[in-house]
């Protein structure tokens, strides 16, 4: 395999209530098989949903200021600050200030969301596929 690169104009752009994730490189993007990389952008004052993550992720925060709830644990993010996720642990991540990050993970992860009725139903989110 050459190496690949991935214009912008071929990045691909989701949209969530709580965030906008652009997808920079992913196996359906092509010159990756096992990864993805993605940029996340969180308006002030969001917080994504409760959820686990079958795989590793690391999220390296470009700008503004975040916090992670990890499973019991409250992690204070500025900016140039990176955290290393594990699989399988309970995560929220928000913002008051704003924030964008962008996150490294294998592609092949799926994410279960968590409601106070429980766990929800595994899913691959569109920005990693």
């Amino acid at each position: 395999m050459t190496a690949a690169r991935i214009a912008l104009s071929g990045a691909r752009l989701t949209e969530t209530p709580n965030a906008s994730m652009i997808t920079l490189a992913s196996p359906t993007q092509g010159g990756t098989k096992t990864l993805s990389l993605w940029r996340v952008t969180m308006r002030p004052g969001q917080r994504g949903p409760q959820h686990t993550f079958d795989v590793e992720q690391a999220w390296h925060l470009l700008d503004g200021t975040a916090t992670i709830a990890v499973d019991a644990e409250s992690i204070d993010l500025t900016s140039g600050d990176t955290v290393v996720l594990p699989a399988g642990i309970p995560r929220q991540v928000g913002t008051d200030s704003g924030a964008v990050f962008v996150v490294t993970g294998l592609a092949s992860g799926s994410a279960t969301p968590i409601s106070p009725d429980g766990p929800g139903e595994p899913v691959s989110p569109a920005w990693i596929a």
